[in-house]
């Protein structure tokens, strides 16, 4: 069990103050979040995602991989192993076009953010994504019955506009 302290002294990878440095850092194997990042073991989407036939898989060093910096030159979310126990690509198919990476443990690895922290990947093969913003779904006014917006209800007539909305998030 590693503690954040001993990662970052590790890595050379700083974070912030405001966390607890002798936390032990918690070890998961299912999905997991830090911020805008999502870490899935690859078995529930393996039919939606996959690495590409011609994937240069590497090992991660020990100074650790970056796998998505923050908008506007935002903290880093950096993939962390010992050596030779973890490989990853960047080379993803992904049918939902979300998929950043994927990556081998064949031991715990660690996913370290400055402001984040550190969380605890067990051993298996996962797919790294983004979050995607969905926006509300839209029902048509006319299957409920309603011909004009005029004679919407206030609450049914923010879904007339159609046009997808997206919020964007800064790390």
């Amino acid at each position: 069990m590693k503690r954040l302290m001993d990662l970052t002294a590790e890595t050379g990878l700083p974070v912030d103050l405001h966390l607890v440095m002798d936390m032990v850092i918690p070890v998961h194997d299912g999905f997991q979040a830090q911020g805008d990042l999502l870490v899935s073991p690859l078995a529930p989407l393996a039919e939606r995602v996959r690495a590409a036939k011609d994937a240069l898989w590497q090992e991660v060093p020990a100074e650790g991989v970056e796998l998505l910096r923050g908008t506007a030159g935002g903290n880093a979310h950096s993939l962390v192993a010992d050596p030779d126990t973890c490989a990853w690509t960047a080379d993803v198919d992904d049918a939902d076009g979300l998929a950043i990476a994927m990556f081998d443990a064949l031991s715990t690895v660690y996913l370290l953010h400055r402001e984040h922290g550190a969380t605890g990947i067990a051993a298996g093969l996962y797919v790294v994504r983004r979050q995607r913003e969905l926006s509300q779904p839209r029902v048509p006014l006319r299957r409920m019955g309603i011909v004009s917006h005029r004679s919407a209800p206030r609450a049914v007539q923010r879904t007339v506009d159609s046009r997808p909305r997206f919020r964007l998030i800064a790390d």
